[in-house]
């Protein structure tokens, strides 16, 4: 009897001693983006952002996520993220920033000074660390519900694909030339040409059909859509990598998250950063030649050509700055740091934006 209660107390400790101290907390989130699974930004966050969370949260076993990822119209389109995420139909959101300048006007930095860097890996983490030096950008994302994690970008730089040969900026002139925000500004110096505003999944047909004669994406896209089919020109301008793409969280469901959850999310959002944006210069050369195999055409912009574009726009980085000074944001300060850091980063302007905007 002794032996049996002996051999009984042993074995309840062991069982005690093996289960857990506590469950594993299972936090939903559901992921929002109006764009196709396919597409880099939306791949790569089920490809690494997803499974990087989990492996890290699994290191404690204190919480597990439970994914719900909602992509390409099923919640939101594509401008409606921003909104999407406000509402809480998106616990998680990559919000396309270049849709909403209104909103989100410091997100247009890198946009506003075009012909720079052609290298998504730098933009990426100059923006990324303006975000987090200058609390204006965020704050924009508070207004909006939303907690601001890290910015992106998705593409190696802007080209201008064409349904008819193109090899100068005179062939721009009169013709009507498809873009997603303020790129379309790129336009302004040149006589006769008019920018018509589509997102990204509209480009096909707006070429198709002859509503533009061109676009301005980038080669990656281009691979991705097909853009060769309608489009097959392309103008190698490298006007410049942008920031597009920011991972925001709704405010009201990152209050209630623990905060080992809140850390691990804002790192891999960084990592994220780096991730796709290295993988963006990865393919930027194997999606020319993609785009080339599937019957395009590349042509090298003279540097003279360039230089003559550039020249011929407004400067839109000092009125971007300046709208930001008006509005009681350092937006001056926020541009001369941009520039800074591209400069550290081996960049040198066809046009210097900065330097203008200080003589101003």
């Amino acid at each position: 009897m002794t032996t049996f209660k002996s051999t009984a107390f042993g074995l309840a400790l062991a069982t005690l001693v093996a289960a857990p101290a506590f469950a594993t907390e299972t936090i939903k989130a559901v992921v929002i983006d109006g764009y196709p699974a396919r597409a880099l930004w939306v791949k790569e966050f089920t490809n690494f952002f997803i499974p990087e969370v989990d492996k890290r949260l699994a290191m404690t076993g204190n919480y597990k996520m439970d994914w719900q990822e909602s992509y390409g119209g099923t919640i939101v389109k594509p401008k409606g993220v921003l909104e999407g995420v406000k509402l809480g139909l998106g616990d998680i959101g990559i919000v396309t920033t270049i849709f909403h300048n209104s909103k989100l006007p410091s997100q247009a930095i890198s946009a506003a000074t075009p012909f720079i860097a052609a290298d998504a890996r730098a933009v990426a983490k100059a923006v990324d660390e303006i975000a987090k030096e200058f609390p204006a950008m965020q704050a924009e994302f508070d207004k909006q519900n939303q907690v601001y994690l890290a910015t992106g970008v998705v593409l190696d730089t802007y080209q201008v694909f064409s349904r008819n040969p193109i090899n100068s900026l005179s062939d721009l002139e009169g013709s009507k030339v498809a873009g997603a925000g303020m790129n379309l500004r790129y336009l302004e110096g040149i006589e006769g040409a008019a920018g018509v505003r589509g997102g990204l999944t509209d480009f096909y047909n707006m070429v198709q059909t002859g509503l533009v004669d061109h676009a301005m994406l980038w080669p990656e896209a281009a691979k991705t859509f097909k853009i060769a089919e309608v489009a097959p020109y392309m103008l190698r301008a490298d006007l410049g990598a942008v920031n597009s793409k920011t991972i925001t969280v709704n405010k009201d469901y990152w209050a209630k998250l623990p905060d080992e959850v809140k850390d691990v999310l804002l790192e891999v959002a960084v990592a994220y950063r780096d991730h796709v944006a290295g993988i963006a210069m990865d393919r930027a050369e194997a999606s020319r030649q993609a785009y080339v195999d599937q019957g395009g055409t590349v042509v090298e912009m003279d540097p003279n050509e360039r230089l003559a574009w550039a020249a011929s726009m407004p400067n839109i980085a000092a009125e971007w700055a300046a709208g930001l000074d008006a509005s009681g944001q350092p937006g001056t300060e926020m541009l001369n740091a941009y520039m800074a850091k591209l400069s550290s980063a081996g960049f040198t302007p066809v046009r210097d934006w900065a330097a203008e905007a200080a003589t101003n």
